[in-house]
């Protein structure tokens, strides 16, 4: 089992600057699957308790001289502290500037490796950056867990098959920040957040308590998947009578999330997406949110990154 590349400039930019951040705030490990075309970024994937996020790139956005094989159809997978690699990558490219005079380069490589840790009598996996300058150079490690087994690899691929499939209807916020600050001003109203999206290209979120009820609407949103026009007689009434007639028309659906959850996939914003997505998988099984990543410069997807979560809902949901 082996696995040794070099960060490019993008690479190193994109892990420390937006993703890694993101990651730190969203819980204290991960996994890493690496594989010969990607390698993923995998929150609470095995449990499903908690909000699912998966982060992919396709490996010449963030590597140079990328090499890997395993016996296990080569794809590596093991679980680390987000925090400690976010240090070392942060640590790193500090080095890499100094080594270079103020001009970051490619100069980071990273590896898998064993060594003998003090007082160990058993050698132990890790994450190794190695940042080399013209007369030294500086090691750092990051601890990761054993590598899963076959079995273990098998059953994380087939979470992450299972977890890409996208609700039927999708629609674009353009500005997440609005929703970031909604729920930054009503996190202490109420634990549970009520939302309804349409076909229409509605989104509605709300919270409500037995003495009041809080929300927004986001109205004629971009839609992607099943969609359909609002009747004309719909369109004096209240957000709240629209919602219930959508959902009674099947023209939309409804669940409960936890503010904590929702709140916490808005941590995501850190990785800089041009917009989100939001949808519900069918029956209601969960709230998908999809980040959009923009080709620098253009109106296309990026489509060498992807991030997307999963929230549990706490409810069946009304479809």
């Amino acid at each position: 089992m082996k696995f040794k590349a070099f960060m490019t400039e993008n690479g190193v930019s994109l892990l420390e600057k937006r993703f890694l951040p993101a990651f730190d705030k969203m819980g204290k490990t991960c996994h890493l699957l690496l594989t010969k075309e990607h390698l993923f970024f995998l929150h609470n994937l095995l449990n499903g308790d908690g909000v699912q996020c998966i982060a992919q790139f396709r490996k010449d956005v963030l590597f140079d001289d990328y090499r890997i094989s395993s016996q296990n159809e080569d794809r590596i997978a093991f679980s680390l502290d987000v925090a400690l690699l976010y240090r070392a990558v942060k640590s790193s490219v500090s080095i890499c500037t100094e080594f270079s005079g103020g001009l970051a380069s490619n100069r980071l490589q990273i590896k898998l490796v064993k060594k003998l840790p003090p007082n160990c009598t058993q050698p132990m996996p890790f994450l190794t950056f190695e940042t080399k300058g013209y007369k030294s150079a500086v090691i750092q490690d990051v601890p990761i867990s054993k590598p899963l087994s076959r079995s273990q690899v098998i059953e994380l691929q087939t979470a992450l098959d299972s977890a890409q499939d996208l609700p039927p209807t999708l629609v674009q916020v353009q500005d997440p920040n609005q929703l970031q600050n909604f729920v930054d001003h009503m996190r202490h109203v109420g634990d549970v957040l009520n939302v309804t999206i349409s076909k229409h290209g509605d989104l509605q979120v709300q919270i409500s308590t037995t003495l009041i009820r809080l929300g927004t609407e986001f109205q004629r949103l971009s839609v992607i998947g099943e969609k359909t026009q609002a009747p004309v007689e719909d369109r004096n009434l209240s957000a709240q009578a629209r919602s219930e007639r959508a959902i009674a028309r099947g023209d939309a659906q409804s669940v409960q999330v936890s503010v904590k959850h929702f709140s916490k996939s808005l941590q995501y914003h850190l990785t800089k997406p041009d917009s989100a997505f939001y949808g519900i998988a069918p029956q209601g099984a969960c709230l998908t949110v999809i980040f959009q990543f923009l080709v620098p410069g253009t109106r296309q997807t990026d489509k060498s990154i992807s991030l997307h979560c999963r929230l549990p809902v706490l409810d069946p949901g009304s479809n």
